[in-house]
Formats: C-alpha cells, structure tokens, sequence
C-alpha cells in the first residue's frame, strides 16, 4: 500500500509539472511578464564568510553589470570571516565608489546581514548575491525587467554550476539544477506564486523587507537561532503576505557545487532541515493558494516523509537493489530529455545524458537518510558546508 502511495504521489508531481509546461506554452496563467521603463536605485548586498578565494571575482562580476551605474550601489557584509575576505573585498573597493564593505566581528547569518543593510540603505530595490557566484552583466537588469506589477515583491534567477566538469559529483548536480530550474519551477512561474526563490541571485521590493524584518530576525527551532533555509522562509512569508513571486531564465550567475561527497550530503542533511521547517510552515497557508500550486508543494512534502520510509521498507524486504535499479532507469530518462534540451548549447556547458544516473545511488542516502537526520537535528545552527 505505501509504495502505491509513493508511486501515486510522484505521478502527480511528474503531471503538475508537464502540466505547467502546457501552460505556459499556451499562454495561460501569467507567465514571464516584462516591464522596459523600469529603472530603479538598487543595492546589492553580498554577505561573506571565508569566500577569500572568489569574493574578488563575485565582486568584479557584479560591479561589472549592465545597469546604470548612478543607481547602483553594492554592500559586502564580511560575516565575521577568519580568513581574508574582508581585506580581499576591501581591495575591490579601492577602485569603483560604488562598493562599501562593512565588518561583522560575528557571524550573525545570511539573513541578518542583509536585514542589517536593508535598514540602513534607501534604494528601492535590494538584490541579494552569494559570495561565492559570477553573476552575468545583464542579469540584474533581467530581474529588474520582472516587476511588472506592484503585487510582485521578488524575482529569481537561475543558478547555474560554475564546476560543471569537475568530476562525476559536479556533473550530477547540473542535471538536478537544470531540472530546477527550467522543469520545477515552471508551473508556480505560471500563477507568479514561486515558493523558492534563491538568493544566490534574487531581487526583492525594499518596502516588503522592511514590513516582513520583525518576522524575518526571529527564526528559532526549540529557541536555538537557526541559518539555514533562510531563502525559503522569506519567500514562503512573501506568499503569505500576500504578495507575487517569479523567476527568470534571462538572469544568470553560476555558483560553485560540492565536489566531494562529504560537502554533497553535508549540503543535503542542511536542505533536508530547511524542507522540513519549510513545509511545516506551509501549512498554515500555503493550502489557500491556487489549487495546483498547493497539491505540487504538499505532495512535494508528503514524498519528503514517506521516501525515507519506502527505503527503509525496501532494505528489510531485500529489495534495495531493485528501487536503486529502478531510480537509475528514470535518472536515464531524464538525462536523455536534458540532452535533447540543451542539444544545442556549446559543450562546455552541458554535460553527458548519463551524468544524472549516479544520482540513483545517491538518492536513497540524500533524500533517505538524510531527511531522518534532519529531523533529529532541526535546531542546528551549523553552516556544515562552509570549510
């Protein structure tokens, strides 16, 4: 019976998803709204903590953009950093007035920095950047193009992997960001109702900052203060608010992913918990939004709970080695629809068909195990893949 459960729930998260496909390809829903006179002050808030060796290159890309350059400032928050970012940004500074950086003798967390930056800027726009991540001249332009409407209070980028070729590990993970991103998010795309949008590249409404900040500084699990999931908390209380989010394909930054599978599931056990909490939270409200919006985010959560639980059926029964099998057969699959998407691309940027079939041995562990640790280990505080 669980398995046809299992079975069933993943059918609808494979149907939601074409289904948004279809959406937008016939022009329902809002799709990708755009807006050309729309040219706004805006800060760039780049939190750092020990990124010495890219923070100069995060930097450069950004201040390299194609915007106009009265109305752009840029803030690197150095968080508490025991290496030399702080004096490598500084470097940086030297040479474009557009760049201040400020100093945290500690680590306060992403979302803290930012707010702390927020308050003190008057830009009406705030564009939050990883320290870690090229950004493409006229991707900020691309975000700023998606305010097409006062309602719509952030749009995302896509992250896209900087260490693509790295090794087997890397290569995995550009399949499941390409999934991410040009499958996933399709169908919350189509309603202007994107429950994540990451703040590797993310531009938000200012005036919606500061009305969500006392909600945003008081995250706690069991009142330890916890960092992770921070870019889902603020888009899920943006939703809640009552106001649109989206995405778009146009803005690129490229980030580096785990190249060992220590970092890889030290990143997962971290993601697992910002799920949990995530879709917890969501149920407060998140049943209020468009029908189909609400069954793709709760059947995401109930195959959350139940994976971990076929798994473990699966090793008592002996049967481990035949879902692994199975897993490999669809990775296969959409490996092969992947290629056939990006047939065109030049081929440093993509990667073979084959490149998402490890993911079938990783699976059990990353969406398996580490969830049931997760669970155990909601009120971490650690940033487990910072080195």
């Amino acid at each position: 019976m669980l398995r046809v459960l299992i079975h069933l729930l993943a059918i609808v998260q494979l149907v939601n998803r074409y289904l948004s496909a279809t959406f937008r390809a016939s022009g329902r829903g809002r799709g990708d709204e755009t807006i050309d006179d729309y040219e706004p002050t805006l800060t760039v808030v780049i939190p750092v903590f020990n990124e010495a060796d890219a923070i100069q290159d995060t930097l450069r890309s950004v201040l390299a953009s194609d915007y106009p350059r009265e109305k752009l400032r840029v803030v690197c928050f150095d968080d508490g950093s025991s290496d030399d970012s702080h004096q490598r940004a500084r470097a940086v500074a030297v040479d474009d007035d557009r760049l201040s950086v400020v100093h945290s003798p500690v680590n306060v967390g992403k979302r803290l920095a930012i707010n702390r930056v927020v308050r003190e800027v008057d830009s009406e726009l705030i564009v939050s950047v990883d320290s870690d991540v090229l950004v493409e001249p006229g991707a900020i332009r691309q975000l700023v193009r998606r305010f097409a409407r006062p309602s719509i209070a952030a749009v995302g980028g896509w992250v896209d992997v900087r260490n693509k070729h790295d090794n087997w590990i890397t290569r995995m993970q550009v399949l499941k960001y390409w999934y991410a991103y040009f499958v996933a998010k399709n169908l919350e795309k189509s309603f202007h109702h994107v429950m994540a949008v990451s703040a590797c590249l993310a531009a938000y409404r200012r005036s919606v900052l500061l009305e969500l900040m006392p909600i945003l500084e008081e995250r706690a699990v069991l009142g330890v203060p916890i960092k992770y999931g921070e870019d889902r908390f603020l888009t899920r209380q943006i939703v809640k608010a009552g106001y649109h989010t989206t995405s778009t394909l146009e803005a690129r930054c490229r980030t580096f992913v785990p190249a060992t599978l220590a970092e890889y599931f030290n990143q997962q056990l971290r993601w697992r918990r910002a799920h949990i909490i995530d879709y917890l939270g969501g149920c407060s409200h998140v049943w209020k939004l468009t029908p189909l919006v609400a069954i793709s985010y709760f059947g995401a959560a109930s195959l959350l709970v139940l994976y971990p639980i076929g798994m473990f059926g699966a090793l008592v029964a002996g049967r481990l080695l035949q879902v692994v099998m199975v897993h490999a057969a669809f990775l296969g699959a959409y490996g092969l629809y992947y290629r056939w998407r990006v047939r065109s691309w030049p081929a440093h940027e993509r990667v073979s068909a084959l490149s998402y079939v490890p993911h079938a041995v990783c699976m059990p562990i990353s969406n398996g195990l580490m969830t049931v640790l997760a669970l155990f280990t909601l009120d971490s505080s650690s940033w487990e893949t910072r080195r």
